[in-house]
């Protein structure tokens, strides 16, 4: 049965081998499948360990470890524990960048399948479980495995989340098992403990294809291809800054600048590769170094899951670069402190290198790396890290640009991938009523943290699903009702005029409007919501002297006459609507006139000149009122 999907372009340099017969199909049948690359022979454990380490088979998922050493270690703990293995097809590819083994699955299923049943015949497993994120490669599967009646009883298809960190291994045997897919610690091998705790060999949608076509034609055939010691083909995605993008078979060894002409790529300022947890290279490195391991180690590279991506001269490289990391912060799991903390700080010292600010930036993101690296459950920050810190080396021009000039003068678009997430939402602020509580930044302090005057910086991400319940209470608590959430896609908040990245926000000017002079025990809360009302916090007073502390001091502003108001807690000692606390203060020889001053409000504690809202106690009034210092004067 042929599917009409939308799949990407397939190209070829060399002979195919794992996008045979894609040339002039859209989909490999149950027929077709034997027909191009007919059955696959039944092999012994120890043949399929022996072929594989012959050719040093490699995974194709991004850690690149030996599929041989897998084998054996399976075979060991289902001899030692008598219990029969379970394969796991992982086809999730939570790399933005990646879609070779959602081509397979689409394009040519049985390939994939007959590598798994190769190794489930090969081990004694009696479950093939095949993990994806969407329904359209589950369906293809299972129509593959309906159709083939050794497939029919064996294949079993998990949807998991479509997260970064839902592709780790562990995290999809924790889907598998019903538990939340987050990665569960560098210590866990799914080898001797995996799905339901029997043994499981768990590897990359393309190493079972790559499986198959080694048990069909042998090591000395498979070596036909490739370099001696890296024989083989392998895929790669190739996206970004090209005229065609498309998944590429390339044999082992050709060189990176053939595979970039022939998907057309642009003028580049830098091609990454191996995915957002690879490496960046330069564009003259990019057209020289050979597509394998030990070639891409020689420049500091990875091969990771094939994935490159050529960043083009018409985007701002670092600001790319900034949304791609803080994205990386978003998708972690949340589950480690170095990880939860230390990748929202590398991404917000990479924002403030796009907005033009200095070297102590740069020192910063190399101390919040130093601390990531090496010390999470997973490998997520390693990789995080490692394409931060790449970036810096290979764009230090742009960079350089950045420090003396302020910016680059390019846009900061969408050249690198980037999901979006249903219903994902970002915390946003109201300017003009934030009053620089920094509430906020003691509560999600990994999505916003205070400049020197005390007012938030906000991380450009959306908010991670760990992160939710901190940042529905941050909304909640904010004094000022300045702090909101709302769906990625939609419009920022209004504002008079933009934030800069630090410094208190623009003064409002003399209020023009009339204020309302209907008495106040008359209004309903929500009357005078939101200007006055605050949430229900469960100790205001408590709060007040640290929110006060933060505040920074405004004497000329009040001096001049301008009006700032703050909002106001219900107290015990206040019974009734909430309401501001309103002191006059003496006008100075250089006010100007008020609208306020024409008709004062009876019930305010008014002497001369002009009313001002401030946040403090009764007994603070008494004191201004008596001529004593305040806490707003010097």
């Amino acid at each position: 049965m042929v599917m009409p999907v939308a799949v990407p372009d397939v190209f070829t340099i060399g002979q195919p081998r794992l996008t045979a017969g894609l040339d002039r199909l859209t989909r490999i049948d149950r027929a077709a499948y034997r027909q191009v690359f007919g059955p696959v022979p039944r092999r012994s454990a120890q043949q399929l360990i022996k072929m594989a380490s012959e050719v040093d088979l490699r995974g194709r998922g991004g850690a690149g470890f030996p599929v041989a050493r897998k084998l054996s270690a399976v075979l060991l703990a289902t001899r030692t524990r008598r219990r029969a293995p379970v394969i796991v097809v992982n086809a999730t590819e939570g790399e933005p960048g990646s879609l070779k083994d959602r081509m397979l699955l689409l394009r040519s299923p049985y390939l994939v399948l007959g590598g798994a049943l190769a190794a489930a015949t090969a081990l004694g497993a009696q479950k093939i479980v095949v993990g994806v994120t969407n329904s359209l490669m589950a369906r293809s599967v299972k129509q593959a495995a309906a159709a083939e009646p050794a497939l029919r009883r064996l294949v079993e298809v998990v949807r998991v989340p479509d997260r970064f960190v839902a592709g780790e291994s562990s995290s999809l045997i924790n889907a598998i098992n019903g538990r939340v897919p987050v990665p569960q610690g560098r210590k866990s091998h799914a080898s001797s403990s995996g799905v339901a705790g029997r043994p499981t060999l768990l590897s990359n949608a393309e190493t079972f294809a790559q499986l198959a076509i080694l048990s069909m034609i042998g090591p000395q055939g498979y070596a036909t291809a490739g370099t001696a010691a890296e024989p083989g083909t392998m895929l790669l995605t190739v996206g970004g800054a090209v005229d065609h993008p498309a998944v590429v078979e390339v044999p082992i060894g050709v060189s990176l600048g053939e595979v970039l002409d022939l998907c057309g790529a642009r003028p580049a300022d830098g091609v990454l590769v191996g995915g957002y947890h690879g490496s960046w290279l330069t564009a003259d490195e990019a057209y020289e170094v050979p597509v394998s391991r030990s070639g891409l180690a020689g420049v500091r590279g990875t091969l990771g899951a094939g994935i490159v991506l050529v960043l083009g001269r018409d985007s701002c490289p670092i600001g790319e670069v900034a949304r791609v990391a803080a994205y990386l912060a978003k998708e972690s799991s949340g589950q480690c402190g170095p990880c939860k903390l230390g990748l929202p700080n590398v991404a917000r010292s990479l924002v403030a290198l796009a907005t033009g600010s200095g070297v102590e930036e740069l020192d910063a993101l190399r101390r919040s790396a130093a601390l990531v690296r090496g010390r999470g459950a997973c490998s997520h920050p390693d990789g995080a890290t490692r394409f931060a810190l790449s970036a810096v080396d290979v764009f230090a021009d742009d960079l350089a640009e950045h420090f003396f000039r302020g910016g680059c003068g390019r846009k900061t678009g969408s050249s690198l991938p980037l999901p979006v997430a249903p219903g994902e939402q970002e915390l946003t602020l109201d300017w003009t009523r934030c009053r620089g509580h920094g509430l906020c930044a003691h509560i999600v302090p990994e999505l916003i943290q205070l400049d020197q005057q005390g007012f938030p910086i906000m991380l450009d991400m959306a908010v991670p699903p760990w992160l939710g319940k901190e940042a529905r209470q941050a909304v909640e608590m904010c004094p000022a009702l300045a702090l909101r959430l709302t769906p990625v896609d939609a419009p920022a908040p209004a504002r008079t005029a933009s934030r800069p990245l630090t410094g208190p926000p623009p003064r409002p000017a003399i209020r023009a409007q009339s204020f309302d002079r209907a008495p106040l025990a008359a209004a309903t809360p929500r009357q005078i919501e939101p200007r006055f009302a605050a949430p229900n916090l469960p100790d205001p007073d408590l709060m007040r002297p640290n929110l006060v502390e933060r505040r920074p001091s405004r004497p000329d502003f009040e001096r001049s006459g301008a009006v700032y108001r703050s909002p106001v807690y219900p107290s015990p000692a206040y019974p009734g609507p909430v309401r501001p606390n309103r002191l006059a203060l003496p006008a100075g020889p250089t006010a100007s006139a008020s609208p306020l001053d024409a008709d004062p409000d009876p019930d305010d504690r008014v002497l001369t000149g002009k009313i001002v809202d401030l946040d403090v106690s009764e007994e603070w009034i008494a004191e201004i009122a008596a001529g004593q210092p305040g806490p707003y004067r010097n």
